[in-house]
Parts: C-alpha cells; sequence; structure tokens
C-alpha cells in the first residue's frame, strides 16, 4: 500500500520490540571536490541496496559556482521533502490509509551574508513543509502530518540540536 513495503516495515518493528539495538543504525556519505574549473565541484557517490547514483553539487552561480549542477541547499532541501514523504507514507500505510497523492515542498528562507563573510547573523531563517495529500479526510491527514514530523529523522535535524564533530583526516 503506498507504494510502501509494508510486511518489510511491519518485521522492522516487530524486530525493534525484541532487540531495540536493531534501531541503531549509521550512514555515511563521502564526496570530493572538483579542481577542474568549470565542472561541478562537488560529487558524491551514494550506494544503496540495488544500485548507486552518483549526485553533484555545486555551488549556486552568484556565488561562486558554474550553474551545471543544484546546490547543497537544494539537495538538503530534496533530502528533507523526501525524509518527511517516506514517513508520511509509512505512517499512513501503518495506520492502514490508503493515499491518493502525496507531495511534499520543502522550502527555507536563508541570509547568505554569514556564508560570505560578511555577517554573524543566522544563515537560515525557516523551513517549510508543505504536504499536499488526498486519500482521507483532513482530520486523518493533519494526525498523520504531526506523527511525520515527530518521527521524521530529517524534521528531527532542523529542529534539534545534533552535535556536530569536523575532524580533517
Amino acid at each position: 500500500m503506498n507504494n510502501v513495503n509494508a510486511a518489510e516495515m511491519q518485521a522492522f518493528v516487530a524486530a525493534l520490540t525484541k532487540d531495540a539495538s536493531l534501531g541503531k543504525k549509521n550512514k555515511r556519505v563521502t564526496g570530493s571536490w572538483s579542481l577542474t574549473e568549470g565542472t561541478p565541484q562537488f560529487s558524491a557517490q551514494l550506494d544503496y541496496p540495488k544500485g548507486k547514483a552518483t549526485v553533484n553539487v555545486e555551488l549556486p552561480s552568484f556565488a561562486g559556482g558554474w550553474g551545471t549542477s543544484p546546490d547543497p541547499i537544494q539537495v538538503c532541501l530534496s533530502g528533507l521533502a523526501a525524509c518527511f514523504a517516506v514517513t508520511f507514507a509509512a505512517v499512513a500505510t501503518a495506520e492502514g490509509v490508503k493515499l491518493t497523492k502525496l507531495q511534499v515542498t520543502a522550502e527555507n528562507w536563508m541570509d547568505l551574508r554569514k556564508q560570505m563573510g560578511v555577517s554573524k547573523d543566522n544563515i537560515i531563517e525557516r523551513v517549510k513543509f508543505t504536504v499536499d495529500a488526498a486519500g482521507a479526510d483532513r482530520k486523518t491527514l493533519e494526525r498523520i502530518m504531526k506523527t511525520a514530523e515527530e518521527r521524521c529523522p530529517g524534521s528531527e535535524c532542523v529542529t534539534r540540536a545534533i552535535p556536530l564533530e569536523t575532524v580533517l583526516a
């Protein structure tokens, strides 16, 4: 239902109730900066169980990019929207709600002066998800949305202070 592998999801939930350590996961992505002028500035290969994808990223053209790839904030917003969408769909599926539409728009408002070294003000002012969903009454969809907001790792990344560690290799 909802393009969610419900059997796998239910099996994982059952396993977690018996062994909480199964819920501990580590994700890792490594990318490289290109030193060749005019090419995408950063590339990362994302491996997944049935394949791999390369994601190219660069600065926006007004900030020093070439305009050949999405910028990091676009990729970040895409990840946030995807994370929220998969969480929303998973919650709906677990509750037996068959969706007929699900579209998530992630957007943010920024002040780039700090990034460019001319201010100390916060860069990200706010983030907003707009969810366009159908398949149940509004009250049910709002409940699913609230649960998705509570459970979505991407939502947590932008609402909770998470320790950041940077290490020079």
